[in-house]
């Protein structure tokens, strides 16, 4: 998981506060009828005099509490297709969401969060906009809103973003992260490992915050450190993808082969993806250690494991952007 448990996943991870809303309500109705009948009777087809007589139209008064509730039911089936990586089903259930409750935030922070995954930037930011006049107060608005920016490569804009959200929610580890994912991009190597450092203060087993020192520190040669952070990693997270290919790559190229390349199997049989020189870029994999990996992957029995069946049984790893 790293830029908010990486780029493509963030919306996010974002995709985990975003979509947890444990919005509430009971059972309601599948269907509301909008339609009223009009009624008119007349004397027209008589042919003698008579008092006119009409049914006057009756207009069905609609109840705005359970417009609202199913409002809420149509928000959790968006969330829980969401969860399931079907976005494009969940955007119409919540777009009709927010019609049905506009004055609830977190219906219109979930449609924002759809929108910022299928990069719809306008839109997710007018959602987030509109999610924020209801509730200035909520902090997982403006960390979103920082997601926006961040995707965006506005990368100042997310650090006051978040920023201005950890005012509201202190010490919010996920949030933390961000701030230290942005100064990474920002070349603000100290200010990064600085907040990656709270994040893990904060949440002892937050591995990706660790996971992200240790790329700083290949970065700058200090090897053994990174091999380090990235053990530590592995103590909260034995399937973590990442930390394990990155370590996998550090031992080998040190010169313990035997181990290395044992730990990149293991890497790859949990999330091929990251046999992908650009996904590794995306998650701030740095040129040193892009370098290194690119022979990595070319070796003969790198190749054969990637030609193997990922392993379906392992969980699946959130990048760490």
């Amino acid at each position: 998981m790293k830029f908010a448990f990486r780029l493509q996943e963030r919306s996010f991870k974002l995709s985990e506060r975003l979509f947890n809303l444990w919005l509430r309500g009971g059972s309601v109705p599948k269907h509301i009828s909008l339609i009223s009948l009009l009624v008119v009777c007349s004397l027209w087809s008589t042919p003698q005099a008579a008092h006119a007589q009409a049914l006057i139209p009756h207009t069905l008064q609609l109840d705005a509490a359970k417009l609202e509730k199913q409002g809420l039911s149509l928000a959790q089936e968006a969330a829980q297709l969401a969860q399931f990586q079907q976005v494009e089903l969940a955007i119409p259930r919540a777009r009709l969401a927010t019609q049905l409750a506009p004055k609830i935030d977190k219906v219109w922070l979930l449609l924002g969060g759809l929108q910022l995954q299928t990069k719809e930037y306008d839109a997710a930011i007018a959602s987030l906009k509109q999610a924020q006049s209801l509730n200035p107060k909520n902090a997982d608005i403006l960390f979103a809103l920082g997601s926006v920016n961040f995707q965006q490569k506005n990368y100042q804009a997310a650090i006051a973003n978040y920023q201005e959200g950890l005012k509201l929610k202190p010490n919010d580890p996920e949030a933390l992260f961000d701030v230290g994912n942005a100064y990474f991009v920002l070349g603000k190597l100290p200010e990064a490992i600085a907040q990656y450092n709270q994040a893990v203060s904060q949440n002892k087993k937050f591995w990706p915050a660790i996971n992200n020192i240790g790329l700083i520190n290949y970065e700058q040669g200090d090897v053994a450190g990174a091999i380090k952070q990235w053990q530590t990693a592995l103590t909260l997270e034995k399937q973590a993808a990442e930390p394990l290919l990155a370590l996998g790559v550090a031992l080998y190229t040190k010169g313990d082969q035997k181990q290395g390349l044992a730990m990149g199997e293991a890497a790859l049989r949990i999330d091929q993806r990251y046999a992908s020189l650009d996904f590794l870029k995306q998650n701030l994999w740095g040129d040193r250690l892009l370098s290194d990996t690119k022979k990595f992957l070319e070796l003969p029995r790198i190749q054969a494991a990637l030609q193997q069946p990922q392993n379906s049984s392992a969980p699946s790893q959130q990048p760490t952007q």
